[in-house]
């Protein structure tokens, strides 16, 4: 049955359970469940990092097949303190997963990550592949500087020269030849007049990389210096990204061989210009257990034509794939 069934149930995606679960260091993460108990295990890994799940998530997962659980990880979506970065971390996150299976009692879970959430997917089925039944990916993000440095600084230029002029422009001078770490040492300043700017600057233009048919493609220069409220996910990108992501350098492509035996399904927009089919490829090239099916005219996010409809295909032919 698709994704989307469910004849015959008031709504098959009304949630089961739904908390804040405190997971130590003053975190408490939003933590909910849909499907049917009893159903193949199964958990959503959100992208940003910091953007936080949707309900529209849910749908990706057939309710009478699965028992799938969703989490805003530390510091996004639902989860308190709202963009708290102390004790944030890959390796945290890792944890608070193990947290989260080991409450519902499953022993293996179906992994299931887009852009960021395939980042921790990868990592977190590396430091416990015992605990992985199957992984699907959408939008490979291997949480390398290079991997930013070209969708920021080459593929921008190349394809929105005038977003890549107003991008840059946005710094001094003296801070244009290295603008990735100049945009996150402001987006962390702890002055309002100093973030907001770069904070919008940054989400605007991720976005527009994001968008196969983009509606705008240059930046609102008024608008980057109004008083409305702030999208939230920059803060948590720039905590990350000046960190290299808490991982060291090509640690998921390098350490792909921990996946062997793991089935999975790499699903891959044709015009991702945020993480390309190269990145994709790569990393199928070294899990011998992954299939990676590219979506032709779609890009990087989830509801570009396609995209939804096989990731939700990938989801069913991995529990196949597991189940028999």
């Amino acid at each position: 049955m698709p994704p989307d069934a469910g004849v015959g149930r008031a709504d098959p995606f009304t949630t089961l359970t739904s908390e804040l679960l405190p997971v130590g260091d003053g975190h408490e993460i939003h933590v909910e469940s849909v499907g049917r108990e009893g159903g193949m295990p199964a958990v959503y890994l959100h992208g940003g990092p910091g953007s936080g799940c949707q309900p529209d998530h849910r749908r990706l997962f057939d309710p009478e097949r699965f028992h799938a659980v969703l989490f805003d990880q530390r510091g996004a979506g639902r989860s308190r303190p709202k963009g708290f970065r102390e004790h944030n971390t890959l390796p945290h996150l890792i944890a608070d997963m193990e947290t989260i299976r080991e409450k519902f009692g499953f022993e293996r879970w179906l992994v299931v990550g887009g852009s960021w959430g395939a980042t921790l997917a990868l990592a977190y089925a590396q430091v416990c592949p015992n605990r992985v039944s199957g992984i699907v990916l959408r939008a490979t993000f291997l949480g390398t500087r290079a991997e930013l440095d070209a969708a920021f600084l080459k593929t921008l230029p190349q394809f929105y020269p005038a977003l890549s002029d107003d991008f840059i422009d946005l710094l001094p001078e003296a801070e244009r030849k290295q603008p990735l770490q100049a945009y996150w040492r402001r987006i962390l300043d702890a002055d309002a007049t100093v973030h907001a700017p770069f904070a919008r600057a940054w989400h605007d233009t991720e976005r527009i990389l994001s968008e196969h048919s983009p509606t705008r493609m240059r930046l609102d220069l008024a608008l980057l210096k109004s008083s409305g409220a702030l999208p939230a996910t920059p803060f948590m990108e720039a905590h990350y990204f000046a960190n290299d992501c808490f991982i060291r350098p090509n640690q998921l492509l390098d350490d792909a061989g921990k996946l062997t035996g793991i089935p999975g399904v790499i699903v891959q927009g044709r015009y991702d210009l945020l993480c390309p089919p190269a990145t994709a490829h790569a990393l199928a090239s070294r899990w011998v257990d992954a299939e990676l099916r590219v979506v032709e005219r779609a890009g990087h996010t989830l509801y570009d034509p396609g995209v939804r409809n096989a990731v939700m295909k990938a989801i069913a032919d991995v529990a196949s794939r597991i189940a028999s």
